[in-house]
């Protein structure tokens, strides 16, 4: 058999990935990053352990790709034709149910990174440095259209406003996140940082 023949037959359908990525994600959700081990999501997946390390190396990549895998499409694709419209389209990608869960997942993940420089490496490879460039995008937009100055000091920080609201909604309200609760802040304090329209 020839070597493209054998990638060919390894090579993993998007379909199964798709179930280990979700077999991931639940773990996740009932264990937390620490408990979680590559022989459970073998188990729960049925599948061999040394095809999971050989597809991803092992556990940080694997985390870090099942929850990339979990966003709903590309930030930089939704594209309405102001700012303001296009962070609302961003909210609205997510129920409230599924916001709640992944505010939850990511809680439980960011003190995880904390202690594990590897699970760290991962994220800001395959999530944080991607999404980053994916949401400059959606901001430069704004910029060429001349809803937002280009040397607002606010641009920045876009990023570090919306995770922020996202991740201390919790913390401060004792509320999870809710599409209402974004789009509100977005109206209040995103918008009015960069001098963009807020209707």
């Amino acid at each position: 058999m020839t070597e493209a023949a054998t990638a060919r037959r390894s090579r993993i359908t998007p379909e199964r990935e798709a179930e280990l990525y979700g077999a991931v994600l639940d773990l996740l959700r009932e264990v937390g990053y620490d408990a979680l081990t590559m022989d459970a999501v073998a188990a729960r997946t049925r599948s061999s352990k040394a095809t999971l390390y050989r597809q991803w190396g092992g556990k940080p990549e694997l985390v870090a790709k099942a929850i990339r895998h979990n966003k709903p499409g590309s930030i930089s694709d939704i594209d309405t034709g102001t700012l303001r419209g296009d962070l609302h389209a961003l909210t609205a990608r997510e129920d409230d149910c599924t916001m709640q869960q992944n505010a939850a997942l990511m809680r439980g993940l960011f003190m995880a990174v904390h202690g594990n420089p590897d699970l760290l490496a991962a994220f800001k490879e395959l999530l944080v440095e991607p999404e980053m460039e994916e949401f400059h995008c959606v901001v430069q937009r704004a910029v060429d259209r001349g809803e937002v100055r280009a040397d607002c000091p606010a641009l920045d920080y876009v990023v570090h406003m919306v995770v922020g609201a996202f991740a201390t909604r919790t913390l401060i309200d004792d509320q999870p996140p809710t599409q209402a609760f974004l789009t509100s802040y977005i109206d209040a304090v995103v918008l009015p940082a960069l001098g963009a329209p807020t209707d």
